[in-house]
């Protein structure tokens, strides 16, 4: 290519000397050639195999001149929302519209439709009829078949209903879009690409459908919580690529959608192979004078080691989307990246980041899954680790000493998260050693969720006794290196099976910890995951027991605010909170109370006036657009040492804002 880009232009394909596409691909992201990118990969991919592709980066959905800037291609369009669910990157939890697009070139909000996947479809659709269209990426692959939309707040259909495609092709889709390039060019009918595996597809003959489970009607899982729970689950055991037996859903008795078996994991050798391929590694140089695109200042000095996730947590989609069986580069396709990185003009000596869903996931659970997958109905971890669980870190150790000794590499930072519980279940604790020697920079974060049992085996997360554990361990590695070095927990609120008396069981634990975080997420319903199926129908999918759900606003702000109630924005709702809990004994001024009582307008000014006041800006129950209001990963919030309550300790101490992170985990004086 003339730049190294897939062309975006007619001038592009002309000095390419292109007269028509074999595929366009219609995007909702910043077109940005970067192994991080599914776009970038699966166009690299097809371009591997001998097709020309194009890209049009975020149409406007308002013109329909805009899908037709590359012509009609020669085997069909692809389509997909982005890195992200259209939805999730527009709004809050709260439903609040976010303020910033990072996968859009200057952080612009608003150059892509909501449910982009549908839209760019029916666009399409009005100005080419017959053309086939393949939709993929996490917005299709977690829609595939009925499921609960938060944001509507109802049971949709298969997106590849409402959008008008012909195939889904879900999950990691190197081979999918291969086989089905092939078949296209074959001159095969896209009604007739029925036999790929890790796609949905649509017909109106019963009798074409062949060893399959038959889930419960569409109509039948909109009127019926429990029969949606029921299907839901029988999807949930079935993403196995060994296991997974095909499955279809009915709709009008004349048309069915059908899922077939996922695709086998790829290979080590498979993998270096994608990312390998010829990436520019930035984004197009149209969006400079914009700024650039936001995104990728988080990927351009990572490293991606490996894909699919064992850890099975109640509240992710990876499950769904990826699969729980580890696909791992090898160590030299790692090093080869890294070398490539340190040589970018811009690379500090810092790699950010080398993990995968999990860091410290670098091979398949264990030896069963490599032949016959992931059990349907038992995780690896949870409850406790599987007595078949292989927890080694050889591997990323000696991965992780050789990138440190490459020349310009200051530090290897390790961001994407590691399991707690799969580090404790290798008894040996060398990884613990060289994480906290060289890939810890004063602060850890780590992702607990929550303290209480209760809500942790919902979660499908590991008892907190096992957190404590690894609490212990890492303060004494920590002081065993001579280095002062902190836990940064992340904590979920209003998660299926929290009630305000779990939420009160974890402010009681972080005061106790003497902590206050920096950073609270709200338990967000995304499509096709075990949690949301628990919150839109109050059942557990897994034994069809019943779930306390908070589904209430305010209730939802007072959990979160219990997380952060050393926050003065958070007083009323915390007060309302431990009285509606019965918990007013943590209401005062003994050093195991949250909260000191309201202020009397007499002890503020001096003079005897009635009526509570408590002495700080007060706010509406229910928090305003852009306040107290955290969403995923990027959302913080403020860190007070102005206590309104706490304990007398800290009555003594004046209000100085923020409070260092490292001072808020230092235990209290007694």
């Amino acid at each position: 290519m003339s730049n190294g880009f897939l062309p975006i232009s007619k001038e592009d394909m002309e000095r390419e000397h292109i007269t028509q596409l074999d595929f366009v691909y219609v995007i909702g992201d910043a077109y940005v050639d970067h192994p991080s990118f599914g776009h970038a990969i699966i166009s690299r991919i097809l371009q591997l195999h001998g097709y020309t592709v194009g890209i049009i980066s975020q149409p406007d959905w308002r013109d329909k001149d805009s899908i037709s800037i590359l012509g009609e291609p020669r085997l069909g369009f692809l389509v997909t929302a982005g890195n992200m669910d259209s939805m999730v990157n527009h709004y809050s939890v709260s439903k609040h519209r976010r303020n910033m697009d990072s996968f859009t070139p200057g952080g612009v909000m608003g150059k892509r439709p909501d449910y982009a996947t549908i839209v760019y479809c029916n666009l399409i659709r009005q100005t080419y009829k017959h053309t086939p269209i393949l939709i993929g990426g996490i917005e299709a692959s977690l829609r595939r078949l009925g499921h609960y939309d938060y944001w509507s707040g109802k049971v949709k259909r298969s997106i590849l209903l409402d959008s008008g495609a012909d195939i889904i092709m879900y999950g990691m889709g190197e081979r999918s879009i291969v086989q089905i390039a092939e078949a296209l060019d074959s001159g095969l009918a896209v009604k007739d690409i029925t036999f790929i595996d890790g796609t949905v597809y649509k017909t109106r003959n019963r009798e074409d459908i062949y060893d399959a489970i038959e889930l419960p009607h569409f109509e039948e899982i909109k009127a019926d919580k429990r029969a949606y729970a029921k299907s839901f689950y029988t999807q949930y055991c079935n993403t196995d690529p060994f296991s997974g037996k095909r499955l279809f859903e009915t709709y009008d008795e004349k048309l069915y959608v059908v899922q077939n078996p996922p695709q086998k994991p790829l290979s080590k050798l498979e993998m270096d192979q994608v990312y390998d391929l010829p990436y520019m590694r930035t984004y197009h140089p149209s969006y400079e004078s914009a700024g650039g695109v936001p995104a990728i200042s988080e990927v351009k000095y990572s490293l991606i080691s490996n894909r699919g996730c064992f850890g099975g947590c109640s509240f992710c989609a990876l499950t769904f989307h990826q699969g729980r069986i580890i696909q791992a580069r090898s160590q030299e396709s790692i090093l080869k990246e890294a070398k490539m990185i340190t040589e970018d003009p811009g690379f500090k000596g810092y790699i950010h980041d080398v993990g995968g869903p999990t860091a410290n996931f670098r091979a398949p659970a264990c030896k069963k899954q490599l032949t016959k997958g992931a059990c349907p109905n038992k995780q690896c971890l949870f409850p406790k680790p599987c007595a078949n669980l292989i927890a080694d870190h050889k591997d990323y150790i000696e991965l992780l000493h050789k990138l440190r000794a490459l020349p310009k590499v200051k530090k290897v930072f390790i961001r994407s998260g590691i399991r707690f519980d799969y580090l404790l279940a290798d008894k040996d604790r060398t990884f613990l050693r060289e994480l906290c020697e060289h890939h810890v920079s004063g602060q850890l974060k780590v992702a607990p969720e929550h303290i209480s049992d209760a809500v942790l085996e919902k979660m499908g997360k590991p008892p907190v006794a096992v957190y404590r554990e690894f609490v212990k361990e890492y303060k004494a590695m920590n002081e065993k290196l001579g280095k002062k070095q902190y836990l940064v927990p992340y904590l979920m609120s209003s998660h299926p099976g929290s009630t305000l008396k779990e939420a009160v069981e974890l402010a009681e634990f972080l005061r106790d910890l003497g902590y206050m975080p920096e950073q609270v997420q709200d338990f967000y319903p995304t499509p096709s995951t075990i949690s949301t199926c628990m919150y839109y129908t109050g059942l557990d999918p897994r034994t069809m027991q019943p779930v306390y759900v908070a589904t209430n606003p305010h209730e939802k702000a007072m959990q979160r605010a219990l997380i952060q109630y050393r926050n003065p924005e958070n007083y009323d709702l915390v007060h309302e909170a431990l009285i509606k809990a019965g918990r007013e004994d943590l209401i005062g001024f003994d050093g195991k109370c949250l909260i000191r009582p309201r202020k009397l307008k007499s002890e503020k000014n001096g003079k005897p006036q009635a009526g509570p006041q408590s002495g700080r800006t007060k706010q509406n129950h229910v928090p305003q657009k852009g306040k107290n209001t955290h969403t995923g990963s990027t959302a913080h919030a403020a860190n007070h040492s102005g206590n309104p309550g706490g304990n007398s300790n800290d009555a003594k101490k004046k209000s100085t804002g923020r409070k260092p992170i490292r001072n808020v985990h230092k235990k209290k004086q007694k």
